[in-house]
Formats: structure tokens, C-alpha cells, sequence
């Protein structure tokens, strides 16, 4: 319906422009939007107002011109100027109702455009080092990340998923020293652990999975470990140099077989468990991207002699260095330290490189919003690197903070006191996680609410919505059991008696649902389509609690049944875009 009128109003300023009303550089895009009340019509434009000035007609008159020049339609009940310039679009009532023969006719693809290889985009998201298992913080990277990728699908992208795995580096390396350390408690050993190892309960287990293939054959004395190492915090040192040094110890005791037996187990053991997570939480990736086979297949040093044959490279210190506050970063980056090792700068530099070079048209990174540093670093290294920044996405999720019984749920990741991504999905479902973590735009921090999530009534919106998709199932099954058959060809010929203000506001919702994917994809804000299904279900319950559907003439039987049955669709399609069930009964 908004692409009719769209096509109505160019070939009216087509007419305007043959006139000389307006110039032929004129730009054409018709300015469209929902009219805020039914009393102006479905639509309303303020092109009049934007084009005025190039046409030397006050807004209003060029508003009665444009007008005039509108091709007849079946669709269009009237067009009218209001207030100081404004065109205000009335449909007629077969407009209104052609969208439920479109939701019956397209099924599954209502809604979805065809995919469009020439824009290709890759999204990354969650991305979380496999250094423990996910927490209530990555979930709502999860659901958002995942929720966006099927929103531009639908909306007619190329869509990549993600998942880049930080399998290399320190941090995999504390990992794995960590492992080993209540490794060798497990064997007898006493032994002080470190201040920033990974604790909780998850490292016991990784050291147990260990000891049960190899016993204690990687077992040494405490004393060995720890012989001549620097002092942690605790006693009047410095945690990294002591963690640094506790690395290279594990390296020297372990060898080249020992060493790998403890990082390979941790990181593998880690990522299998997070993968499984995040499947049964319906976010599923096309590729999972190693860090360590990134640096394996020269790709840092392909970008860093990309970025020196650029002349963004400098030596100082013995290091090598980004010229990055050239190009909009706050400060300049080291890329190679002195010990000619690369550092974690340089593998998202090469990382950025060969997105490109895989020839996505465009990256979306979904990060946390303790990333907001990255956005102008990352910036800077795509245009260091030759690329145009704008190709770049950084996008940054605020954080979500649990709520119980009203109080507020403290989180440690270091401690190991978090509360897992999976034990939030035991408590209130994957249903609900995935619901409540998109229903608030992605830049706004989020109270998550426990009881309410969990709670079986209309406040919760996940359960209102999945409610109403299960009603509209009732209705059919009481038809069977009334030995009665739904006719949607009765139904379709009968649309003109769908003239209740129930059935006419459902029918104007359920025609703005493609407008909502639409522009929750230019937005990149998947809450606008859990509004839209919290509004749908809202106006059917409303239409549910006035109506009889199962009625004798079977006209209105059929024809509210094609109705109810199109509004089903709608909130089963838009439910599958954020990961959520929709029951047929509840």
C-alpha cells in the first residue's frame, strides 16, 4: 500500500517537472510516512513543504498542485492539503483490506524482500573470548546481533553471521595457566592461585575433563612452579608481571606437548560450550572465525605492509606504530611491540582487511558498550588500510542488569560470581530472554526483570504476544470441532464486509508490518518490531474479546477467519525474526 502511493506521488512530480512547475534536477523521492491519527488518512507526506522553496510556490499551493497531478487510483479514497503544507492520503477500503489476501497468498514470506547479492553484509556478533561460559551480558549481544541479522534478511540483504573466536593471544594463555593450576591442586599440589586467573567453578571442571585423559603425568612440584617468580599483588608485586611470568614458566615446565594439552582442552572444551549455548538459544552463526588461523595465514602481516605502503607506519621505541591520530583516533596505536610480536590492534586490523577482501559490501560489528574506544580506532584502520570507513558499522549494545523480587542481581565475570546466559534461559526460558532483550532500543540500558519474564499473564509482552498466536489457533481448532471448514475464497470475496473499527484497525496494523522491517533494517533497531508485535496483539485480543468469529453466515465466518488467519502469519513471521516461538496452544 505505501509503495502505491510512493509510485503516485513520483509520477505526479514527473508531471510537475514536464510542467516546469519544477526543475529536472529536482530530486523525486517522495517523503512518506504513517499519518499519526485514522482522522488524516493512512499516510501523510511533507514533500510540498521540502520542495517549495526550489519551486517558488508556497508549500500550500504546491501541495493542491501536486495533488491535482496524482494519477487516478482504485486504491486512493481521497488526498488533501492540512495545516501549512502537509498531504494527507485517505485509502479506500479495498486498499485496506488487499493486505490480508497478500499475508494468505505470500505465507512465510510476507513481509520479506528478495535477497539482493549486490548488498552483502557480514555481522559480527557476541564474539566473547572463550575464556569462560557466556553470562546475561553477552545475551543481549546475542539477541540483538541475531534479531538484526534476520530484520535485514527479510529486508532484502545478503546477511553473514559471525562469531569471531579470540583463540589466541594472552587471555587464552591465563586461560590455560589457570587450568593447569587447579590441575595441579587436584594432584595434591598446594599452591598460591593467581589474583587474575579465571576462577569459578567451570576452571575445576576443565582441570578435572584433563586429569581424566592424561592422570598426572603433566604434574609438578609447587615449589618448581613457583620458584624465583614475582610477587602478585598480594604480596607486594604486580599481578601481570606475576601472571606473565607464571605463562612462561607453564611453558618451560610443560614443553610443546604439555603446554598445548592445557590450552587446546580449555579453548576447545569452552568454545563446544558456548556454540551449544547459543544454539539452543536460537542464535546460530555461518562462520566461526579464528583468530589464531588468522595469524597463521599472514594476514596481520598483509595488512601491516598495506598499511606501511600507505604511509601510516612509524618506528619508535623498537616498536611499530599506527599513525591512527591522523585518521580520527585519539591517540596513536603500537602494532608490533618491541618484541616483534603483533598485538591484539593489528589482528583487528587484518581482521577488518579481509572482511573487505571477502567482498562484503558492508561489516556490522555488535559490541558492548565498554567498546565505545573502537568505534574511531577501528575507523581509522580502515581508512589507513585504503577502505572507505563508512563500510564500517560499529554498533553498541548497553548493558542489561537483572532484577528479582525488585532488587538489583550483582555480576563479577573475573570472580567467576556471574550469572550464565544459560542459567537465565533455565529460569525464564529462551523465549522470553530473546523478547525481553530486544524489546528496549539496543543503546539504552536495560533492567531485566525475572519476574515479570517468568510471569503467565497479560503484563508479560512475550507471553501477550505468543497468547495471542495461540488464541487465533483455537479459533481453528474449535472449528473442527464444530465439523466445520474455514473456505478462504468465501472469505476473500467477502473482504468488503470486514467494516468494523476492530477489523479496520487490525487491518491498518497488519498493513504496516513490512513498514516496520523495513525500517527497523535502515535503523538497525529490532525493538521496533517487538512494539509492532506487542500492537498487533493488542488490537486482536481487543478484536477477540468483541467479536463472535464462528458465526452461521458463513461470510463473516470466512472473512473474519481470513482476518484472524492473516494476523496469525504476521505475528508467527515477526516472532521467527527475533528467535521466538510462536505455541499454538498455552
Amino acid at each position: 500500500m505505501k509503495e502505491h502511493v510512493e509510485e503516485l506521488l513520483i509520477q505526479a512530480l514527473l508531471h510537475l517537472i514536464r510542467d516546469g512547475v519544477l526543475s529536472e534536477d529536482c530530486d523525486i523521492i517522495p517523503q512518506l510516512e504513517r499519518a499519526r491519527s485514522p482522522e488524516h488518512g493512512e499516510f501523510a507526506s511533507n514533500l510540498a513543504m521540502v520542495l517549495a522553496k526550489r519551486s517558488g510556490l508556497p508549500p500550500k499551493k504546491l501541495a493542491e498542485a501536486i495533488i491535482e497531478k496524482l494519477p487516478r487510483s482504485r486504491q486512493l479514497k481521497r488526498a488533501e492539503v492540512a495545516g501549512p503544507g502537509f498531504i494527507n492520503f485517505h485509502m479506500n477500503h479495498l486498499a485496506l483490506t488487499g493486505v490480508v489476501k497478500d499475508v494468505l497468498y505470500q505465507g512465510d514470506a510476507y513481509g520479506c524482500q528478495p535477497a539482493n547479492p549486490e548488498h552483502e553484509i557480514t555481522v559480527e556478533f557476541v564474539s566473547a573470548n572463550p575464556t569462560g561460559p557466556l553470562h546475561v551480558g553477552h545475551g543481549r549481544g546475542a539477541a540483538y546481533g541475531a534479531s538484526l541479522a534476520s530484520i535485514l534478511q527479510a529486508a532484502g540483504f545478503t546477511v553473514q553471521r559471525e562469531y569471531y573466536v579470540n583463540d589466541n593471544g594472552r587471555q587464552m594463555d591465563i586461560l590455560a595457566v589457570s587450568v593447569w593450576m587447579r590441575y595441579l591442586e587436584l594432584c595434591g599440589e598446594q599452591l598460591r592461585f593467581p589474583q587474575n586467573g579465571y576462577q569459578g567453578d567451570y576452571i575445576y571442571n576443565l582441570a578435572r575433563e584433563v586429569r581424566k585423559e592424561v592422570g598426572d603425568k603433566w604434574r609438578h612440584k609447587g615449589l618448581d612452579v613457583l620458584d624465583q617468580l614475582p610477587p602478585d599483588e598480594a604480596n607486594g608485586g604486580d599481578r601481570e608481571q606475576h601472571i606473565d611470568a607464571l605463562i612462561r614458566r607453564a611453558r618451560e615446565l610443560l614443553g610443546p606437548d604439555g603446554y598445548p594439552t592445557f590450552f587446546e582442552a580449555s579453548v576447545n572444551s569452552i568454545l563446544i560450550d558456548i556454540q551449544q549455548d547459543l544454539a539452543e538459544f536460537d542464535v546460530n552463526f555461518d562462520h566461526w572465525f579464528s583468530e589464531k588461523e588468522l595469524e597463521d595465514s599472514g594476514a596481520i602481516e598483509h595488512a601491516i605492509k598495506r598499511l606501511k605502503d600507505n604511509g601510516h607506519l612509524y618506528e619508535k621505541d623498537g616498536a611499530t606504530w599506527f599513525r591512527a591520530s591522523k585518521l580520527g583516533d585519539e591517540k596513536d596505536r603500537v602494532v608490533i611491540r618491541e618484541n616483534n610480536r603483533a598485538t591484539y590492534f593489528a589482528s583487528d586490523i587484518a581482521y577488518i582487511l579481509n572482511k573487505f577482501e571477502r567482498g562484503f559490501e558492508r561489516a556490522i560489528y555488535v559490541l558492548g558498550a565498554d567498546h565505545h574506544g573502537y568505534i574511531a580506532r577501528l575507523r581509522a584502520a580502515a581508512a589507513g588500510l585504503g577502505e572507505d570507513p563508512d563500510r564500517l558499522e560499529i554498533i553498541l549494545v548497553q548493558f542489561a542488569v537483572l532484577y528479582r523480587a525488585g532488587k538489583k542481581i550483582s555480576m563479577s565475570t573475573r570472580s567467576g560470581e556471574f550469572i550464565t546466559l544459560r542459567e537465565l534461559r533455565d529460569e525464564v526460558g529462551s523465549d522470553a530472554a530473546r523478547f525481553f532483550y530486544v524489546m528496549r532500543s539496543h543503546d539504552q540500558h536495560l533492567d531485566f526483570d525475572l519476574d515479570l519474564a517468568k510471569s503467565k499473564t497479560n503484563e508479560n509482552p512475550v507471553y501477550y504476544i505468543q497468547y495471542a498466536h495461540a488464541r487465533i489457533c483455537s479459533v481453528f481448532r474449535n472449528l473442527e470441532q464444530m465439523n466445520e471448514t474455514h473456505n478462504p475464497a468465501i472469505g476473500e470475496a467477502a473482504l468488503k464486509l470486514l467494516t468494523e473499527p476492530h477489523e479496520i484497525t487490525l487491518l491498518r496494523t497488519l498493513s504496516r508490518y513490512a513498514e516496520v522491517i523495513e525500517t527497523a533494517a535502515r535503523s538497525r533497531t529490532p525493538h521496533h518490531l517487538a512494539y509492532y508485535l506487542q500492537s498487533l496483539a493488542g488490537e486482536f485480543h481487543a478484536y477477540y474479546n468483541s467479536h463472535q468469529f464462528l458465526v452461521r453466515d458463513e461470510n463473516i465466518r470466512n472473512v473474519r477467519l481470513n482476518l484472524i488467519h492473516a494476523a496469525r502469519i504476521v505475528l508467527s513471521n515477526g516472532l521467527a525474526l527475533l528467535g521466538i516461538s510462536a505455541p499454538e496452544s498455552m
